[in-house]
């Protein structure tokens, strides 16, 4: 029998907002446990809940960028679950009534080629607080740390459309850069503010039943995603064709082992209407304000980079796949360099080095002006690649200007024809026997005798006057 995978998503993504969802407590979860805290988000008998106006709005922004279809009237539920990290017994969500429907989102697949995915709904709710597990002498403890409850988060629940953790991995890649650009979260797995639960099934290729799913949770990356996927999908065939049945219930990766293990059995408390948080309620006029504060998405970006900058597809999608990036290409174009140099330089070479400091384009000591001072200087051939590379390296240890490293490191490029005449006369006259092969039709000498020139002049020549020069001196021998 073949099978396939059914997969779904659920998606919680925190709100990068100053304040928690229902009291004015700083929203900053990885302070000193538990000083972040008041009555409302300690859940103490009495204390009335006050819905944050930010986290609405960004919460509708999340909505917009995924297409969702925003309601007019949404509300709040208590989701009704006993467990220590929720002393109140329920945690505030939107069962019922959630504050954006029907939305997707393109994203590349198993194959490379982009498919609409769907999303049935989003919404929103508060998280929980923060269970801390440790060793007293011999003895385990349990503590509980509150400065997470009541943070601001929204969950994103996709339709069952996925058929490979490849088709998981692109879409959460997709869904990331969506968000993220329009500033609601920076959606970082590793440090806790996306975090990722997946629904997976197996059936009879061809059939469209859904069969009993199990969840995945304890996922820290997207690769980690990924991984758990599959295992799940094989551990679940290995089950059905060893007469073992599939039990809904929800595991936990392992990602040292490489496994998923049972964690526990899946419960679904009551949800019921609560009645201490006012109704949602946006109006027309308010929701057409929301979305003229939309920022121009990837994929709007992406085809006006290969309109107006006459990027080729690929490398537009490169430039414009983080908000940060995108805006920091346009600032270095926007000072000189062509847009082609820019993008090149920016994907080859500086990329890499910002990753290697550990830095982003937002916070990079190499700002866009320095940057496009010494990409222009290379397009005017002051300049070589070999020493712009140079000066591009030095410019992360320090702040002078590449014009100043140019000049203190004597980088400058020698394109004086009369100079490079003499160097070149002079290396012909040394190297007969390349020269020779040169006249026998062996053109690699020709890269022979520019690396000799290079060489003597430190590899300060301009690089395209040599070859001009060499050839030149070439036929005339």
């Amino acid at each position: 029998m073949d099978f396939e995978a059914v997969i779904g998503l659920e998606i919680h993504v925190q709100l990068s907002c100053a304040t928690k969802l229902f009291c004015d407590c700083p929203n900053s979860p990885g302070d000193a446990p538990n000083i972040n805290t008041c009555p409302i988000c300690l859940w103490l008998p009495g204390a009335i809940p006050r819905l944050s106006e930010e986290a609405v709005e960004k919460a509708a922004m999340v909505c917009l960028a995924l297409n969702c279809r925003i309601q007019n009237e949404s509300a709040f539920d208590q989701k009704v679950y006993y467990y220590p990290d929720l002393p109140k017994g329920y945690q505030l969500s939107q069962h019922h009534r959630p504050l954006g429907k029907n939305g997707w989102l393109e994203a590349a697949g198993a194959d490379g080629n982009s498919r609409r995915l769907r999303i049935h709904h989003v919404h929103m709710e508060e998280d929980v607080a923060k269970l801390v597990h440790e060793i007293e002498g011999r003895t385990p403890i349990s503590l509980v740390d509150f400065n997470r409850a009541g943070t601001p988060l929204v969950e994103i629940v996709t339709e069952p459309d996925m058929r490979s953790s490849q088709d998981a991995m692109g879409f959460l890649r997709a869904l990331r850069a969506q968000i993220r650009y329009t500033g609601s979260s920076d959606c970082s797995m590793e440090q806790g503010s996306m975090r990722v639960d997946a629904n997976i099934s197996i059936r009879e290729k061809g059939s469209d039943q859904l069969n009993t799913k199990v969840e995945v949770k304890n996922m820290n990356s997207i690769r980690n995603v990924c991984d758990a996927i599959d295992y799940e999908i094989h551990r679940q065939i290995a089950c059905v064709q060893s007469g073992e049945p599939i039990v809904l219930h929800t595991r936990l990766w392992d990602p040292d082992k490489h496994v998923t293990t049972a964690m526990r059995g899946k419960f679904a408390g009551p949800c019921i209407p609560d009645p201490a948080v006012p109704h949602i309620r946006i109006t027309e006029t308010r929701l057409q304000q929301l979305k003229e504060k939309l920022p121009e998405m990837p994929d709007q970006k992406a085809r006006r980079f290969v309109r107006d900058y006459a990027l080729p597809q690929e490398t537009a999608a490169l430039m414009s796949a983080e908000r940060d990036l995108s805006e920091y290409f346009e600032a270095v174009v926007r000072l000189g360099p062509s847009s082609k140099t820019a993008a090149y330089w920016i994907s080859a070479h500086l990329l890499p080095a910002l990753k290697d400091h550990g830095q982003s384009p937002a916070d990079a000591r190499v700002t866009p002006e320095r940057l496009a001072g010494l990409l222009v200087m290379l397009e005017n051939d002051e300049i070589n690649a070999g020493s712009a590379k140079s000066v591009l390296s030095q410019m992360f240890e320090n702040d002078r200007t590449p014009e100043r490293i140019v000049e203190q490191s004597g980088f400058r490029q020698v394109s004086d024809a009369d100079a490079l005449q003499d160097i070149v006369l002079s290396v012909i006259e040394q190297n007969p026997s390349a020269v020779e092969n040169y006249r026998n039709g062996k053109t690699q000498a020709v890269g022979f005798l520019m690396g000799q020139v290079m060489r003597a002049t430190q590899g300060k020549a301009n690089p395209k006057r040599v070859q001009e020069i060499l050839q030149k001196a070439l036929a005339a021998s």
